[in-house]
């Protein structure tokens, strides 16, 4: 008899176990820039990374475009808000997310994921965590990873030509999120994505009612970084206005003191979460991400 009751306990406890792995939300990943979905050695490793960690977990890399090519080559030429929508419509039409995920973004994939939370909140994302992601923009461009030196080189000239121009704002990703700590007024007119974003301008309260119904907001800032200036922006620090040897934390921000986004309430209710990464950019060990990042996913 005690044998026999044994065997159901064990029964039910295996029944218990396989609804909560199957209960286990999907991940979103994004990709930064000069990467794409499914580079082996970059997003194919951090999906592999999180099914082992995580056994049964649905993760889908987001790719922007018909092909890896295109993926790559949008990560600099398609506008920012062309490319959240896109995202928002890939995860809108994926059975998998219809009941909720949760999401990472790496660097620029960081900010585009934001945008998804604010603009599409269905499926609702549960989870957002942002791993290098500038949420102030950057003021620098200082190097370029992997196999896309070109594209590279083609964002400095653009760069160089001048940010607010129509003509880069229009061709080129990354002067959307130029922020010019010395041209602020200019930043807050013509930035095509991040000032919109941020709600520079004018606040949408749908936008800023999305991004508050995250569960968590975790943001990585790599302690090393060489590549996003400044650093901070990962914690959505920056320049003070008119210098780029002072700097404002989050907290002192305009966008957290009078709340455009939510986040000095999302701060109140403990859902933001900051986190440091030893290292370079995007530059963590798989025991810093299964130990910060893994319980985050699951």
């Amino acid at each position: 008899m005690k044998s026999e009751i044994a065997l159901v306990c064990f029964a039910a406890f295996l029944t218990i176990c396989q609804g909560a792995n199957n209960t286990t939300l999907p991940l979103v990943i994004w990709h930064g820039m000069g990467d794409s979905c499914c580079n082996p050695l970059s997003m194919g490793s951090i999906k592999s990374l999180v099914e082992k960690q995580i056994p049964g977990i649905y993760v889908l890399s987001l790719e922007i475009g018909d092909n890896i090519v295109d993926d790559m080559a949008n990560g600099f030429l398609m506008d920012g808000f062309t490319q959240v929508k896109m995202a928002c419509d890939i995860i809108a039409k994926d059975p998998k997310l219809k009941n909720g995920y949760n999401a990472i973004g790496f660097s620029q994939g960081g900010q585009f994921l934001r945008g998804v939370a604010q603009i599409c909140p269905n499926p609702p994302m549960h989870n957002l965590i942002s791993a290098g992601g500038q949420h102030q923009g950057v003021y620098g461009f200082p190097r370029c990873p992997g196999d896309s030196s070109a594209l590279c080189n083609y964002a400095r000239e653009l760069l160089n030509l001048g940010a607010y121009t129509e003509f880069v704002q229009d061709h080129l990703v990354q002067a959307e999120y130029w922020q010019d700590p010395f041209a602020l007024d200019e930043y807050r007119k013509v930035s095509k994505f991040l000032a919109p974003l941020n709600q520079e301008n004018f606040v949408n309260q749908t936008y800023k009612q999305n991004l508050m119904k995250l569960n968590k907001f975790v943001m990585v800032m790599f302690g090393e970084d060489t590549m996003v200036q400044p650093k901070e922006s990962e914690w959505f620090g920056f320049y003070q206005n008119g210098t780029t040897s002072k700097l404002y934390t989050l907290r002192e921000s305009p966008l957290y003191i009078e709340d455009k986004l939510g986040l000095k309430q999302m701060d109140k209710d403990k859902k933001l979460v900051f986190l440091t990464a030893p290292g370079d950019h995007l530059q963590f060990t798989d025991t810093w991400f299964i130990k910060n990042l893994i319980p985050y996913m699951k």
